[in-house]
């Protein structure tokens, strides 16, 4: 099939959990014989991408440096340029960009969207940004042949709210490399002495409730913060609390080996989330073994309690005591193992391409697509 893929920022990258699923589903199908082609955006500035990536076709589409208008600009241009691709199926990531399935529908072409994430609830995006996701997701309901969710509770969502069908396929992992300390030396770290966040730093991940818990627990243990530090309000907001306390390091964006090694070495990792699709950077956390404590929303619900540790979202008090909890408790022998193993099994991705490969084809034998 020849497929194309609107609504991540920008592949390769680690921006959010978008550009991580939309990466991992695209090189494995390309790696199948799929004819894959991505829509990245390239704000004025940003280097242009490369022409393929891991036998993936890209292709760059110019959009505003503004904050919720981009979305609408880039999704706009992507879905007209795709009409001319010749795909099999147009795959719509995101609901903002989803509103344009509209178009592709109309044309005739198959229409896949996934929701990531009730993006309207996200406390970033202003008036206009918000009235428009909420104006796609309708869209992306009435218009697309297949919709997909990443949780049993968005699915629930939709039937109640809209009566519509939905797919649940969930994320997968790449489970991660194991590394001994090296690399963290350059944050101060040895290994074990740690707390990790690593997630976006945006309000509905709720960094704020664990600077205020970790304010309270007496410990010589360090909370690093990993995630691009943008110019934002909230950004700033996060800086100024952490500066009163002198435990916590900002360690920005990561990748790779130091990647590995900060889940590999934490103590903990905590997401004390709002609002979630599917986590991937705590299912990432899980699969490196880590002992792992997360709010009570359901999506945070991705492994069994002896693995993960759930506090009541939005309580501060209640995430410091499972802090001091996991601070103090020694993690069993053998969990470590069957942690990784339980997290390899249940999120693969190469089950995840399988299932979204199948509701492709059942979109084009259907015949749906065509005008009506």
């Amino acid at each position: 099939m020849k497929i194309a893929m609107i609504g991540h920022k920008t592949v390769p990258s680690r921006e959010g959990g978008i550009e991580v699923a939309v990466e991992e589903l695209a090189v494995r199908m390309a790696l199948r014989g799929h004819e894959v082609v991505l829509y990245n955006r390239r704000r004025k500035g940003q280097e242009r991408s490369a022409k393929t990536y891991k036998g993936v076709a890209l292709k760059d589409v110019p959009t505003v440096d503004i904050k919720g208008s981009d979305v609408i600009v880039y999704s706009v241009l992507a879905a007209f340029r795709a009409l001319f691709g010749h795909y099999d199926v147009i795959h719509f990531h995101a609901e903002g960009p989803a509103g344009m399935s509209w178009l592709t529908r109309l044309f005739g072409i198959p229409t896949v969207v996934t929701v990531h994430g009730l993006d309207w609830q996200r406390s970033k995006w202003g008036s206009l940004a918000t009235w428009y996701i909420k104006r796609s997701e309708k869209t992306a309901v009435k218009r697309a042949d297949r919709m997909i969710v990443l949780s049993e509770n968005m699915q629930n969502y939709f039937e109640n709210a809209y009566k519509r069908e939905t797919s649940f396929i969930r994320n997968g992992i790449t489970t991660g490399t194991r590394r001994a300390p090296s690399e963290i030396a350059k944050l101060g770290l040895r290994g074990g002495d740690y707390i990790l966040f690593l997630a976006r730093l945006v309000p509905e991940k709720g960094l704020h409730y664990l600077l205020d818990a970790f304010k309270g627990i007496d410990t010589d243990l360090k909370l690093v913060i990993a995630g691009r530090l943008n110019d934002t309000d909230y950004v700033n907001k996060i800086r100024e609390k952490a500066s009163l306390d002198g435990r916590v390091t900002f360690a920005g964006f990561v990748s790779g080996a130091l990647l590995d090694e900060l889940f590999s070495n934490c103590r903990a990792y905590v997401l004390p989330s709002d609002v979630e699709g599917m986590p991937l950077s705590l299912l990432e956390a899980l699969s490196y073994g880590a002992p792992c404590i997360a709010s009570d929303i359901e999506e945070n619900k991705v492994a069994p309690e002896e693995y993960l540790t759930l506090f009541r979202h939005g309580d501060p008090d209640d995430l410091r005591q499972k802090l001091e909890e996991a601070i103090n408790t020694e993690v069993p022998a053998g969990r470590l193992g069957a942690q990784t193993e339980f997290m390899r099994e249940k999120y693969s991705w190469e089950a995840v391409v399988d299932d979204t490969l199948s509701l492709y084809e059942e979109v084009c034998r259907s015949g749906r697509g065509k005008k009506k």
